[in-house]
Order: C-alpha cells, then structure tokens, then sequence
C-alpha cells in the first residue's frame, strides 16, 4: 500500500478522493469506486502499489498508437481495478475485481525501477499504462514515468480519460502521449453502458492538448448505442474543432463480450460510415480497427496522399517516413518520434 496522492481529510475521519470525478466520498474502512483505493484510519490508500497484474511487451500500435514511434515497442502493464464499469470490457477479469477478493494475492510485486529495467532489458521505446485504468494507479504510474524518463523512455497512457485537471498537471511533464476512449458523444451512453459522465472526458482532452501532450482517439462503435450519422459526426467534430486536424482517430470494430454478449458486432459498413464522415469533417488520419486485413489502418499524407506507412494488423510493412517527414513530398507529419 502507498499513502495516495489528491485527497482531502474530513470530519469523523472521512475523506474525500479527488483523483478523479466521482469525488469519492468515503468512511473509514470503505473502498471507492475503482475498489482499489481505502480509506484507513482517515487516510487514503492506493491498495495495488506496486502489483502489476498483467505485463506484456506490446506492439505501440497494439494501444493503439499509430504516430508514436511506429514500428517500436512497448512494455505495457497494469494493476487491477478501473473507475469505469463498461459493460462491454474487453479486460473485465482484471478490471472489475471483486471487492470480496483479497487484494494482496492480486499481481506480482514490482518497484517502479524493476518495471523501467524490464523495459529497458526487452529493448521498448515507451512504457505503456494500460488494459484497465491508469488513473487508479496514479501513484505507480507517476513514480514509474518518472524514472522512465530519465531513462529515455516515453510514457504514454491508455485511457478512458475520467481524470481531474490537477493530477493530469501533476504528471503531464513524464506523460508524452495518450489514447483516450472516446466512448460517445451522449451523456446517456456514459451513464447507462459506462457509469460516468461525458463531459470530464471532453475537458480531459482539451487539457491534454493544451499541455503538449500528444493525443489519440479511439471511438468503439456498438450497433445501436453510439452509432448514429449525427453522433458520429459529434465526435470527429468535436476532434478537428476542439484538439485540431491533425489528431488521429480510431473508429473500432465492437465483438460481443462481458454483459454485452448478446449484442451483434459492428457492420464494416458502419465503420466505412464513420471513416468517411471522420475525413469529411477534415481529419487527416482515421484508422479502422479490429477489421483484418483492411487498408484503413496504413496511414497517408494528408498533403500528397501517398501511403506512407503500410500497416497488416500490428505489423509495419513499410515506413515512408524519413526523420518525421513524408519520404514523397515532405511535409512534416504529425506525431512524436515519427
């Protein structure tokens, strides 16, 4: 355990997390949403500090993250817990644990320092915070960021985004990158299938473009839920205005799982839809997921148009990117350590 960052102390011996925007307010002895951080004795604890659950050296594409050193590795890990209750989880064992379950027997015991060695060892350009939430894990993640910078690394997360402004500022100097799940564009959807609200998400992504760091989309697109021509065109609206042009979007294929096991997968035909409203709102790079084999995840120039890094899945057949610019006309193409 690790005394936790942003909370306050109350009366009675309460407090209240300020990590991120459910305020948890909690008695003594009572776990917050993500079930992973207790009030004890009037002071919040980070229960998992130092327990990851789930470590894995990871194409950066794989988070996905397709102008962040592409073709480079990373080493991604996790610990459990999430403060989204997402009944379409893909990770769900290890995200929504059970509060019945004895938390030290969760994860294998890793200092920040061992994880930055890990990475370092299996030759990773970044260390990726991802599969369940960073932010519950904000103390581990920090401390680690932190290290892996001065160790040259990048740090980027993988997100849902429901974190308060000042944690974000507190780290955002370690923190080079991230993709953020832009689930919908309705505060019903977030409620009814999330368990939260929209607009922390929004602001959290504004905040992250103000403070340099580099921003990317994904959107899962569920038949029925989120998957209107208006909504859609909300979203990538909302990316060109509010985070600029030149921030990719991921438009993901949605496959039955967890409590959303009976509902169909997404047509392809809906994420053509969403490809093609992303470019005519103006957006230079829209990328389909989760649909093998299709050409919408090689990217493109946005000036020529020419293919300048060939993608199959994971893997990068060709790169035509030569020191950050497009080998053809050369034009600067957006990202970090393109």
């Amino acid at each position: 355990m690790k005394e936790a960052l942003f909370y306050q102390q109350l009366e009675n011996n309460k407090v209240i997390c300020e990590l991120c925007p459910h305020l948890c307010k909690l008695n003594e002895n009572q776990i917050g949403n993500c079930n992973v951080r207790k009030n004890l004795s009037g002071k919040l604890f980070s229960l998992l500090y130092g327990k990851s659950i789930a470590m894995h050296v990871d194409p950066i594409e794989k988070k996905p993250l397709f102008h962040v050193a592409p073709g480079s590795r990373s080493f991604s890990m996790a610990t459990a817990g999430c403060n989204f209750f997402c009944k379409f989880c893909q990770n769900s064992d290890i995200s929504q644990v059970s509060r019945s379950i004895n938390l030290d027997l969760i994860g294998q015991k890793l200092s920040p320092t061992e994880l930055v060695a890990m990475a370092v060892r299996n030759n990773c350009l970044s260390i990726a915070y991802t599969y369940t939430e960073p932010t519950i894990y904000f103390e581990y993640a920090y401390d680690t960021a932190k290290i892996a910078h001065q160790q040259g690394l990048l740090n980027v997360f993988v997100t849902n985004g429901f974190i308060n402004p000042e944690p974000l500022q507190y780290i955002h100097e370690y923190l080079d990158a991230a993709n953020v799940d832009l689930k919908s564009f309705s505060d019903n959807f977030y409620k009814k299938l999330v368990g939260a609200k929209l607009s922390p998400v929004l602001e959290t992504l504004k905040l992250m473009k103000k403070l340099n760091i580099w921003v990317e989309v994904t959107t899962l697109i569920i038949p029925g839920e989120n998957d209107s021509d208006e909504e859609l065109k909300q979203i990538a609206g909302f990316i060109k205005d509010e985070l600029g042009q030149e921030t990719p979007w991921h438009i993901s294929r949605f496959y039955p799982q967890y409590k959303l096991g009976n509902h169909p997968p997404t047509p392809v035909s809906t994420l053509q839809k969403a490809y093609d409203i992303g470019k005519e709102q103006g957006l230079r790079y829209v990328y389909m997921g989760n649909v093998p084999g299709n050409q919408t995840e090689s990217s493109f120039c946005y000036n020529c148009g020419e293919m300048i890094v060939d993608r199959y899945g994971y893997q990068i057949q060709k790169n035509n990117i030569k020191s950050g610019k497009c080998r053809f006309c050369g034009v600067e193409i957006d990202g970090v350590g393109m």
